[in-house]
């Protein structure tokens, strides 16, 4: 066989913003929904860039009838004057990648969106884009198709369409169906977003109007308490236990806000922010929270005498137990881990909120003492349970009839290299039987369940701990779980990285789906937020021409697609369950990593997400009716 030759010639040079096109992935984070919708938020957080800068105090995000997006903020405006490349200021903040005005800290104190990406990737990602900007008492105009300019620049500045006294930057772009799976946006998920950024920017007013027929809306996002606001809102509902704790101060030209409210549930929602961006995984600003506030507790407890002498110190989870907090710093330069900006790697910043929470939140505790004891009653309640519940975790899931080698259902694979190694959790023994002998022993586990799992959103902790399946599933998994009362999950040991549900492409298959989703989403998010868990997609059909290759489709489309197409007669088979599969076609179908077809399960809003489980899940019929009644048109339903 010819060797490949690696030489100049293999060197590809992508232009301009064709990169983006070639991978929109490494920029957006996927063309899904989530993709989608973070083409609004690229440019929404520009617009907020302006408000952090002092120069904006009113945004406009409209839903447009044609399926479009339009933001408009009341800033300076994108620049639109003459570029020492000899265009228009506006034009290479458009068009070209890493242009824009946030890579020194003069024109932008703190910014959210660093690597000059944001305007210029969501240009690229649009079958159009039309750009006004009001600036120097003149509307100007520009407008793109697929990342390229089609309109001619006078003298290399852009043309005007009038004469304005405001100031700002419109923009309207519509997403393109060549790169996304889908290009209508998710309204839900942009309003939480756009209330979101109204805690976080109490100066700030965000007018939200949908124009899609059916959906017509306007809501105004104006929030004067801030953060205040947002922890009474996520405790909303709930009993707490004192009013909300507020401090703020800058250190080393990084600001630091935080909000705290207990509440007497055992649960801890710490919500991280950085200049305005959600840091779903958390960080380095909350490292420093956690550990500070861990402290003070125990040395409050040890000095009220709540704690003695011999009595161990209150674990970092005791402290948080029934806390609801938001952190959210301002940073002049930080460093995230990726381009989605998902978590916080500044170092400086665990400092920051370190000392900033040491000094102000002792000056509270010092002034509010009954304040004090009612958290470190929280506390003391979690140790309490914790100290049971260990025993009881002990009793339930290490002795050996309960382990999974003895049990006989799990069928574990030969390799201890977690990254290589994923678990199928296979709906059905006969499905189960079959994944067992098809499946590549070395790398491949398969766990069968029976049937409809425990439904925990509506079951007590002892109810969930005493589950058969459940106890196997975190026993398989062997990073324990987090159920409240004391964090003993550890992700580091866990001992696959793709954990795999397959089901039947059902009715059934999807609500045991959602019910194995609801389990690790409750007691073991982090596996979700990492990216660890996935849903096979099993085919729907095989079709067998008269002439020709045997084909597998996966859903009613991609048969309509084949019935186009092809032009001979053909039979077709329908799979009802995996137990229809034989070995053979369960690996070359589902198994296969070469031909499988794997969905990532992600989470777009952790605040959303809750809200939506807990009422989707849980026992309160009505708001699950008005939400099925609003969705229905959304639902894809290939059963």
């Amino acid at each position: 066989m010819a060797k490949t030759q690696y030489n100049a010639d293999s060197i590809t040079v992508l232009e301009g913003l064709e990169a983006v096109r070639k991978r929109p992935g490494m920029y957006i984070g996927g063309v899904g929904t989530k993709g989608l919708n973070h083409l609004i938020y690229e440019i929404v957080d520009n617009a907020v860039d302006e408000h952090l800068a002092g120069y904006c105090s009113q945004i406009w995000v409209t839903l447009e009838a044609d399926g479009s997006c339009t933001v408009r903020d009341s800033g300076r405006g994108i620049p639109v004057e003459m570029h020492k490349k000899g265009v228009s200021a506006e034009r290479i903040v458009l068009s070209t990648l890493h242009a824009g005005g946030k890579f020194d800290n003069d024109a932008y104190k703190t910014s959210g969106g660093l690597h000059g990406v944001g305007s210029s990737v969501v240009n690229a990602l649009s079958a159009r884009m039309d750009v006004k900007v009001y600036k120097n008492g003149y509307i100007h105009h520009d407008a793109y198709e697929r990342g390229i300019p089609v309109i001619s620049l006078e003298n290399g500045l852009l043309p005007t369409l009038g004469r304005t006294k405001e100031t700002g930057t419109e923009i309207n772009f519509l997403p393109d169906g060549e790169i996304f799976e889908k290009t209508r946006f998710k309204a839900d998920w942009l309003k939480s977003r756009l209330h979101e950024t109204s805690y976080l920017n109490p100066g700030l007013t965000i007018f939200y109007a949908n124009r899609r027929p059916g959906e017509e809306e306007e809501v105004v996002y104006h929030e004067p308490e801030g953060i205040i606001s947002y922890v009474k809102e996520i405790n909303n509902g709930k009993n707490a236990v004192h009013e909300p704790i507020y401090f703020k101060s800058e250190i080393d030209k990084i600001e630091v806000e935080v909000a705290i409210q207990f509440v007497d549930t055992f649960e801890e929602n710490i919500l991280g922010f950085c200049n305005n961006i959600f840091t779903q995984e958390g960080g380095t600003h909350l490292v420093g929270f956690k550990t500070r506030f861990t402290q003070l507790i125990n040395s409050y407890a040890r000095e009220l005498g709540i704690l003695k002498e011999k009595d161990p110190n209150f674990t970092g989870a005791d402290t948080r137990n029934g806390m609801t907090a938001i952190v959210a710093v301002k940073h002049p330069d930080p460093i995230f881990e990726g381009q989605t900006k998902t978590k916080l790697a500044s170092a400086d910043a665990t400092k920051a909120v370190f000392t900033v929470t040491g000094d102000l939140l002792q000056h509270y505790f010092d002034r509010n003492v009954e304040v004090l004891k009612s958290v470190i009653a929280c506390a003391e309640k979690s140790a309490k349970i914790r100290k049971a519940e260990e025993k009881a975790k002990t009793n339930m899931l290490t002795k050996s009839r309960f382990s999974f080698d003895s049990n006989g259902k799990l069928a574990n694979c030969e390799s201890r290299d977690a990254e290589k190694c994923e678990i199928f959790i296979v709906e059905g023994d006969s499905a189960g039987g079959s994944a067992k002998t098809a499946r590549n022993r070395m790398y491949q586990a398969i766990l069968p369940i029976r049937g409809k799992i425990l439904n925990v959103e509506k079951a007590s902790m002892d109810k969930v701990l005493a589950n058969a399946e459940i106890k196997t599933m975190i026993n398989a998994f062997g990073c324990g779980f987090s159920e409240g009362y004391g964090n003993d999950f550890d992700i580091s040991r866990l001992r696959y990285h793709k954990i795999i549900l397959m089901t039947d492409a059902d009715v059934d298959g999807s609500h045991i789906d959602t019910l194995l989703l609801t389990v690790l989403y409750r007691f073991m998010p982090e596996l979700i937020y990492n990216g660890h868990v996935f849903i096979a997609m099993p085919p729907l059909y095989k079709v067998i021409p008269s002439r020709g290759q045997e084909q597998y489709l996966y859903d009613d489309k991609e048969l309509e697609r084949y019935r186009k197409t092809h032009t001979g007669e053909f039979r077709l088979q329908r799979y009802k369950g995996l137990g229809e599969m034989d070995p053979e076609q369960l690996w070359e179908t589902t198994l296969d990593p070469e031909h499988r077809v794997l969905k990532r399960v992600e989470i777009e809003d952790a605040r959303m997400a809750s809200e939506v489980t807990e009422m989707l899940m849980g026992s309160d019929v009505p708001p699950r009716r008005k939400f099925i009644y609003d969705h229905a048109e959304e639902a894809e339903i290939d059963a």
